[in-house]
């Protein structure tokens, strides 16, 4: 075994935990708190936005204090993730015990904030965990990455299969993620180690780097069209499809398809280099989504079609396109906290967007989460965001890429 296959288990492992913490909290979240405690959809979507701007000055923050780390790392770390497993369980396993919207924000900001700083640390840890050996780093990547996917996959169902086994689906979902959490720190434990350079990064460097300025700037476009359609996703399954009780094994569709698609993106990466296996993969995913305009109540298996495609598509997103950040901050900024700070802001602003955007323009059309009349300008609107603005976004991605001139 490789000192690079050393122990990348251990980044499955832990990376399945954060994505369990990422993406199903802005699927799952604002409809779990609309529905049960009537809070407004507008209102939601304003306050997630507010919490990612505060992430804009947030996430550099971290990875300031991220390159800073030099003893208590690993111990700041763990300390970290118990932050983020009492969040979890404050967001869905107490009942709020002030107002459901400030306390919607409270557990979330907590949430993220830990979501943050530990994604920082573990990407930044896998820069040099990588090394300079050509395909290190896609290597890395398709183990984190699919790791990440398989538990996007188990954060997706594991409420919607609680549904009628125990009392209360989320917050049984919450306490087993908390137990995972805690197994996941225990195995990354070795892995924490001091900053590879003694001089740390500065933001105004990878800035000022052509590469590194315009993958930050691919990531914000490519990324939105995720950050759509998962915001939307329950909405559009229910309300659009008709298709209620299918949203749980959709989404796992969805995801288990970019997970086992993702050793399979990165092995075509290794032979064929990155970029035109990524633009391959961004063709699939727009041909995907201008499908998806075409579908009438009651269409579920073309739709789950379109899961599996749709998620194929994403699988590569998701692996190929950190690789390529990851090579290029090894020699720009060996220690990786700064540049992952930028990464994951960008990547957290397009869930922001999308709420601030969406939710609103949805509640304006006449929409109403769980309503079994609704108006048809409402169904329109929900086709045209979730279906045609994707579609657009991946479109403008796909020529940002192409503009792209990467190193080999």
């Amino acid at each position: 075994m490789t000192a690079l296959s050393e122990r990348l288990p251990a980044y499955s492992v832990f990376a399945a935990v954060l994505a369990g913490a990422g993406l199903p909290i802005y699927i799952y979240a604002p409809k779990y708190y609309a529905d049960t405690f009537g809070v407004s959809l507008a209102a939601l979507g304003a306050l997630l936005f507010a919490m990612r701007l505060f992430d804009m000055i947030q996430d550099p923050v971290l990875g300031w204090i991220s390159e800073r780390l030099t003893r208590p790392k690993k111990l700041v770390i763990t300390l970290t993730a118990g932050v983020m497993a009492l969040s979890m369980i404050g967001l869905f396993a107490m009942a709020p015990p002030i107002d459901p919207l400030w306390w919607f924000g409270i557990t979330v900001t907590g949430l993220f904030t830990a979501f943050s700083f530990l994604t920082i640390n573990f990407y930044a840890q896998g820069v040099s965990k990588a090394g300079t050996g050509p395909q290190g780093h896609v290597q890395l990547a398709a183990w984190r990455e699919s790791g990440a996917l398989i538990g996007v996959c188990i954060a997706a169902v594991v409420p919607t299969v609680l549904i009628g086994v125990v009392a209360d689906p989320f917050a049984a979902f919450a306490y087993g993620f908390a137990a995972l959490t805690v197994i996941a720190a225990f195995f990354m434990w070795p892995e924490w180690k001091d900053r590879v350079s003694q001089e740390p990064s500065q933001i105004g460097e990878i800035i000022r780097d052509n590469t590194a300025r315009k993958l930050l700037i691919l990531a914000l476009v490519n990324a939105t069209p995720l950050a759509v359609s998962s915001t939307l996703f329950l909405f559009y399954v229910e309300s659009k499809l008709g298709a209620v009780g299918w949203e749980g094994p959709l989404l796992v569709l969805f995801f288990l398809a970019a997970a086992i698609s993702s050793p399979l993106w990165s092995a075509l990466a290794r032979r064929f280099s990155p970029k035109p296996v990524l633009l391959a993969a961004m063709v699939l995913a727009v041909a995907s989504f201008g499908y998806t305009l075409t579908l009438s109540p009651g269409d579920v298996i073309p739709f789950a079609v379109i899961c599996v495609l749709s998620g194929a598509s994403i699988g590569a997103d998701l692996t190929l396109l950190p690789a390529m950040f990851a090579k290029r901050m090894a020699a720009i900024s060996p220690n990786g906290g700064q540049g992952f700070g930028l990464w994951n802001l960008v990547n957290k602003f397009t869930l922001a967007f999308a709420a601030v955007v969406l939710l609103p323009l949805l509640e304006k059309s006449g929409f109403q989460a769980g309503a079994t009349h609704l108006p048809s300008e409402a169904i329109t609107m929900l086709t045209v965001l979730y279906a045609l603005v994707p579609s657009l976004l991946k479109i403008l991605a796909i020529g940002l890429l192409i503009a792209t001139r990467l190193e080999d």
